[in-house]
């Protein structure tokens, strides 16, 4: 039997390599998730969470208009012939959401959205925007995912394919710029960060950034291991995002609320801080679960001594973000699958 990478990792990551010492500190997180699922054998359509109207949200900023609730933050700009949309949370909340754009923009059809990446969260109001026939932007990829079956360890169903004419309609491979009720968009890849075909969007004179899938505030961003997105390029993509912002842009996460530029920044440095720690790690052999009871303070006997730093050992980010063990499993994962051979 020939074993393929991902089947080879499934197995391999779950090995736990190091040993722990005796007497060593109880962890500061709770059990790790499952593990070991075969993805391939998940055959139910993933149905995203149905809210009610008092569950969407509203708020100005910048000037643009963020509606949040419906699976995703959802950012919304006025034009002469309708709505520029930035993401538009599950299919299943998107009469709802369209409900609360339009009541709050004046507008009656959507005249652009722009996907920041393929995921069903992101991708709510593309039937929508298709019948309005309005112009989809996001990178190829998406469009790409968007008219196939795939799955994801982020959600435990099939995602897709939408209808051929919900699908995008214009594409990047790296970056691009329209011109919307006077004011230029801009958009740009962030290469393998959270999928293999995000974006973020721009909007220059309101000093906005919507930063897509890498970027949560109220969660640890998930990287999707398994269809692009490895702990190298979300890396790249705060180095990315973080040469773009000043101190005071406002920075509009996929979930949670509003952030700075300043603290894109300061996320930066923890995950790079992250990523090199788990290079020594890998080294060490130790596999995804080893990494998150490493980072919760846990001391390991091996040939020679473990020297990394733990950057989250104290860190406010704990207190903000959550458990991350899921996060760091994930990211390891996804470090693996970089760097071991076929």
């Amino acid at each position: 039997m020939t074993l393929s990478r991902r089947h080879f990792l499934r197995g391999s990551a779950q090995l736990t390599i190091a040993v722990p010492l005796l007497g060593a500190a109880a962890p500061l997180f709770a059990a790790p998730p499952p593990a070991g699922i075969d993805y391939s054998l998940i055959t139910k359509p993933f149905v995203g969470k149905k809210v009610s109207a008092k569950d969407i949200t509203e708020k100005d900023v910048g000037g643009l208009a963020l509606f949040a609730g419906s699976g995703c933050n959802v950012v919304a700009l006025a034009g002469k012939d309708g709505a520029l949309l930035v993401d538009g949370g599950h299919a299943v909340n998107s009469a709802l959401l369209l409900k609360a754009v339009h009541g709050k923009l004046g507008t009656r059809r959507i005249n652009t959205l722009i996907n920041t990446h393929w995921h069903p969260d992101q991708t709510g109001l593309n039937e929508a925007a298709g019948k309005d026939r309005a112009t989809i932007i996001a990178h190829e990829t998406t469009r790409l995912c968007t008219g196939r079956k795939m799955r994801s360890p982020l959600f435990d169903g099939t995602i897709g394919p939408l209808p051929e004419g919900a699908r995008p309609t214009k594409t990047t491979y790296d970056q691009g710029t329209l011109d919307f009720a006077g004011e230029e968009v801009q958009y740009r890849h962030l290469p393998g960060a959270h999928t293999d075909g995000d974006l973020y969007v721009y909007f220059p004179k309101r000093n906005v950034v919507v930063a897509g899938g890498p970027v949560t505030s109220d969660r640890w961003p998930l990287m999707d291991y398994l269809n692009g997105g490895f702990m190298h390029g979300f890396v790249r993509s705060y180095d990315i995002l973080s040469g773009l912002v000043k101190p005071d842009t406002i920075v509009v996460p996929a979930n949670g609320p509003v952030m700075t530029g300043a603290d894109v920044v300061k996320m930066k440095d923890l995950y790079w801080a992250l990523f090199k720690q788990f290079f020594v790690l890998f080294n060490k052999g130790f596999g995804p679960s080893d990494v998150a009871a490493f980072n919760a303070g846990k001391e390991f006997q091996t040939a020679t001594p473990v020297v990394a730093d733990r950057p989250l050992i104290g860190s406010p980010v704990l207190q903000q973000l959550g458990d991350p063990r899921q996060f760091l499993e994930f990211a390891y994962r996804s470090t693996q699958l970089a760097t071991l051979p076929f």
